[in-house]
């Protein structure tokens, strides 16, 4: 873990480029840090000046008699790397490097960014940025930026990769009364990342939820560690935005083929525990209610009411959450029947008509507190003529003062009939929203995390002690020294048998003769298959036989084949033809590998076969810290779950050989990195067993 102290909780700040001209980036610096209301000393920095905004002025780091914790440069970018070699002669350990003209303008500039982190290296000192906005925090208090807001003080930490995106927010965030506990601006991340932010923000006792806006992430294995530890004491909500160049996009498998562009990270967010925000809206809605309402309990909703129609689409935006509308107790629905008019709903949604005031709205919303069968509930305003929006707040805000431990969400559907109303409840920190859906939105996000955080969001590795590693590289040795990326399916089928994975028996022939030696070898009935990587489809040119009986079949089918592949592919010359058993049916399963650039080997499990590209019946995890009840889940999401469970009286199939399976292949393609993809489709599944029947598996050479 990075030590910032310094970076958070510095005595002394050195404003490097420090300007007394009104409007310029270095003068807005000095402001800030002084407007921010900072403790400590400020040292402006510029050569040509002998005080800034009342602050006596310094040359260069050099002349400053003091100890300086944090310095914040912005120079031109050309001087950057003699302004840290000085940070580094005088022991200042972090820095905020303000000053664009890195790596984001192209290769000069990533030359430039490369030699100012060697300067930062060779003094370990940690950077921020360079260009970026810079960092605020509201305990210390500190703005070490050019925002032109500093925050409300909050318990949100705000991490941004885009400046203006961090800008804008801290000035809508005044408007609504938001507030942040730090707000950080990571710019070009030459060494300080949003890992280092997050996992020093875990054990922050001023922050309650971390927000990131985040474009990418450099080292996908730290982050998800980082990730997955903070997220067991904290909500991590991020917003991932545009297309993974590094998702897994390779279309030469099957499983390359059903693997999105931004697959990777969606897997990643939810192995690790993080909760992915579609939108800014989104992302600042959980934010919201996560620092104004406890984490339900669990996910029972209630629904009060004054209108039918939003109670009902209230009630299907739970149920299409994956939320539980809440079925409440006998002494509930007797203390509602009593409060309630006839025409009123004692059920949930408890509707307590359009005519009801204040004093109606308290009475159902606090026998609804009382239930133990609800864990959260959500409050729906709409304006009629008699609506009392500010009293019906009130009566809101006293009840939860009196229930604090089950959270309240509001829906003022309206506008200024509502306003007031709806700002009471905002200042007494109750989340308040114009419609139904992101209510609801916001609690199964909060409940996700509860689920989460309880089942402890951990990046395990899953061992075997039955594998034969050195196997594995002999093959791939023999691969590599043929020039070939692909490897024959016989190679495919021994890899798989040294660790332990369950294959068709694969040997390869180049003679008619030598196909029926082998068959007979292997027993009847076998399959004959032409052996070419350049041949994706094998089927399609006829270099498929199955069901062979006896011998005459066999070296006629070899023949056949060689003769098919000829006349539609003239240019290539087969390896020979490979003789496999002919295994009886089972369910076919398709189990495959694509290989992320940032987080490593995806698997792939679903329905196989020749539809698997049409059904497109596949769940995805990262290799890396799946479990075997990580495996179990995965299956669990697939149509093909209901087929090995034993579908219109058929026999389940072996559950547990096929999540050993997976877990083998998990295994194989982390200790070597060098498979790019594998597909095993069809794997066929047994009520005792399987058997892969088909592996490809490429390699990078």
């Amino acid at each position: 873990m990075a030590d910032l102290a310094s970076l958070f909780h510095p005595k002394s700040v050195a404003i490097v480029g420090a300007s007394k001209t009104d409007g310029e980036i270095g003068n807005i610096l000095v402001k800030n840090v002084l407007a921010s209301g900072f403790k400590g000393s400020i040292f402006p920095i510029n050569s040509r000046e002998s005080e800034i905004e009342g602050l006596p002025c310094f040359a260069s780091l050099l002349e400053v008699p003091e100890k300086m914790d944090l310095g914040v440069i912005c120079v031109p970018a050309k001087h950057c790397p003699e302004v840290v070699d000085e940070c580094g002669r005088v022991g200042i350990k972090t820095i905020v490097v303000i000053t664009p003209g890195f790596k984001e303008i192209g290769p000069e500039g990533l030359e430039l960014e490369k030699k100012l982190l060697a300067v930062c290296h060779k003094y370990g000192i940690r950077l921020v940025g360079p260009n970026c906005v810079g960092l605020m925090d509201t305990h210390i208090p500190i703005s070490a930026s050019y925002s032109a807001v500093f925050p409300l003080k909050g318990d949100i930490a705000f991490i941004s990769q885009s400046g203006a995106m961090l800008v804008s927010i801290m000035d809508w965030s005044k408007s609504i009364g938001l507030g942040f506990s730090r707000v950080i601006s990571l710019g070009n991340k030459a060494d300080l990342d949003e890992a280092a932010f997050i996992e020093a923000l875990a054990d922050d006792p001023f922050t309650r939820v971390i927000l990131c806006y985040i474009e990418d992430v450099q080292n996908g294995r730290h982050f998800l560690d980082v990730a997955a530890r903070t997220s067991r004491k904290k909500p991590v909500i991020v917003l991932k935005s545009g297309t993974s160049q590094a998702g897994a996009l390779a279309a030469s498998s099957h499983t390359g083929a059903l693997a999105g562009s931004d697959l990777a990270y969606q897997i990643a967010f939810k192995q690790a525990g993080i909760l992915r925000a579609n939108s800014m809206t989104e992302l600042f809605d959980l934010a919201l209610s996560f620092s104004y309402q406890p984490i339900p309990q669990g996910d029972r909703v209630a629904v009060v009411t004054n209108a039918g129609g939003p109670g009902i689409v209230t009630a299907d935006a739970i149920e299409n959450s994956g939320l539980t509308m809440a079925r409440f107790e006998k002494e509930t629905l007797e203390v509602l029947r009593s409060h309630l008019p006839a025409e009123g709903n004692i059920y949930n949604p408890v509707d307590v008509l359009g005519d009801a005031r204040a004093d109606r709205y308290a009475a159902a919303l606090e026998s609804v507190l009382k239930d133990p069968n609800v864990d959260s509930i959500v409050v729906l305003v709409c304006p009629t003529a008699v609506t009392d929006p500010e009293n019906i707040a009130q009566k809101i805000i006293d009840l939860h003062g009196k229930y604090p431990d089950k959270p309240i969400f509001s829906a003022y559907m309206g506008g200024g009939v509502l306003a007031e109303g709806a700002k009471k409840l905002a200042q007494a920190r109750i989340p308040v929203f114009t419609f139904p859906e992101p209510t609801v939105y916001s609690i199964a996000g909060m409940v996700s995390y509860a689920r989460t955080s309880a089942a402890g969001a951990e990046i395990g590795e899953i061992e075997l002690d039955d594998i034969d590693q050195n196997r594995v590289k002999a093959i791939f040795y023999d691969v590599f020294r043929d020039g070939r990326s692909v490897l024959l399916g016989s190679e495919a089928a021994a890899v798989a048998k040294a660790y332990g994975i369950s294959a068709v028996p694969v040997k390869l022939s180049v003679t008619p003769e030598e196909a029926v030696a082998l068959s007979e070898e292997i027993g009847y009935p076998v399959v004959l298959k032409v052996a070419s990587p350049k041949i994706m489809h094998k089927t399609d040119v006829g270099g498929v036989k199955i069901g062979l009986h006896n011998s005459e079949e066999v070296r006629n089918g070899f023949i056949e084949i060689m003769e098919n592949v000829q006349r539609y592919l003239p240019n290539v010359i087969p390896h020979g033809i490979e003789v496999g058993k002919m295994m009886p049916k089972g369910t076919e399963l398709i189990i495959g590998m694509t290989r992320d650039v940032q987080f490593g080997p995806l698997i792939a499990f679903g329905l196989g076969g020749v539809y698997v590209n049409l059904l497109k019946d596949v769940s995805f995890r990262l290799a890396r810290g799946l479990t075997r009840q990580e495996i179990q889940a995965m299956i669990t999401e697939t149509k093909a779950y209901t087929l090995l469970r034993g579908y219109r009286g058929e026999k389940p199939s072996d559950m547990f050989s096929i999540i050993d399976m997976v877990s083998r292949v998990a295994r194989l393609v982390l200790d070597f990195p060098e498979i790019s993809e594998m597909d095993i489709n069809p794997l066929l599944a047994y009520t005792d067993g399987y058997s892969a029947l088909d592996i490809k598996i490429t390699i990078n050479i």
